[in-house]
C-alpha cells in the first residue's frame, strides 16, 4: 500500500522509523575511516646503511648495515612520528635508541644531515624498528634489522705458508746464487779440463 494511503499516524510512525534508520547508517559510515585507517597510515620508514645508501629519498630498504639512519616517506605534512629500535630478543640492558621526527613535508630523516655524527649506531645483532604517528590511533608498523659492522677478513701477505697448496716464487738472492753455483760449476770443468791438456796440444 502506498505510504500517501496510509493513516496520518502510521505515516508519521513510518517515517520516523525510516528517518532513524538514515541517521543510524550515516553515523556508521562517517565513524568508519576513524576506526580504522588513522591519518598517515600510509607512511613508510626505511633503514639506510650510511655507506651503501647515502640518499635518504631513495626508497630502498637495507636489512643489514653497520651505521645507519632513519629514512620517513609518504607520510601527511607537519607530522610527526615516535620511533624506537629494540634488540631483538629483548634482554635487559641491551643497547637500545628511540626519538622522534618532525616531518614537515611527510619526508624526513634521522638524524638531520646536518647533524654531527648524522648516523646512528648499536652493537653488532638484530633489532626491531617500531614507528607511529604522534596523537594518531594506529598501533604503529615494524621492520627487523640486522646490524654487523664486523671487519672482512683480511688477504694473506708475504709467500703462501707450507700446506697452503702453492709455490713461494724464488727470491732475487736465491736466483743469484743459484747462478753463481753454476758459474764457479761451468769454470772448474774448464780448469779441469785445461789440466789433462797434453804437452803436444793434444786433449
Amino acid at each position: 500500500m502506498p505510504l500517501s494511503s496510509l493513516p496520518r499516524s502510521a505515516r508519521a510512525r513510518t517515517g520516523a522509523a525510516a528517518l532513524t534508520a538514515l541517521t543510524i547508517a550515516g553515523t556508521a559510515l562517517l565513524g568508519a575511516p576513524a576506526a580504522f585507517a588513522a591519518p598517515g597510515d600510509n607512511g613508510d620508514v626505511k633503514i639506510h646503511d650510511a655507506v651503501k645508501t647515502p640518499s635518504s629519498t631513495n626508497p630502498r630498504n637495507d636489512p643489514k648495515v653497520c651505521e645507519f639512519y632513519l629514512a620517513a616517506f609518504n607520510f601527511d605534512r607537519a607530522q610527526t612520528i615516535s620511533w624506537d629500535i629494540k634488540p631483538q630478543p629483548a634482554t635487559s640492558g641491551s643497547a637500545t635508541l628511540n626519538g622522534t621526527l618532525l616531518l614537515p613535508t611527510g619526508a624526513g630523516r634521522t638524524p638531520a644531515e646536518t647533524d654531527v655524527p648524522n648516523t646512528l649506531k648499536l652493537p653488532d645483532g638484530q633489532y626491531k624498528l617500531t614507528w607511529k604517528i604522534v596523537g594518531g590511533l594506529g598501533a604503529g608498523k615494524h621492520k627487523v634489522f640486522k646490524v654487523d659492522c664486523k671487519t672482512p677478513p683480511a688477504s694473506p701477505n708475504g709467500a703462501v705458508p707450507a700446506g697452503g697448496g702453492g709455490l713461494a716464487e724464488p727470491s732475487v738472492s736465491a736466483v743469484g746464487a743459484a747462478a753463481a753455483v753454476g758459474l764457479v760449476g761451468v769454470s772448474g770443468f774448464a780448469y779441469f779440463r785445461m789440466l789433462r791438456r797434453r804437452p803436444d796440444g793434444a786433449a
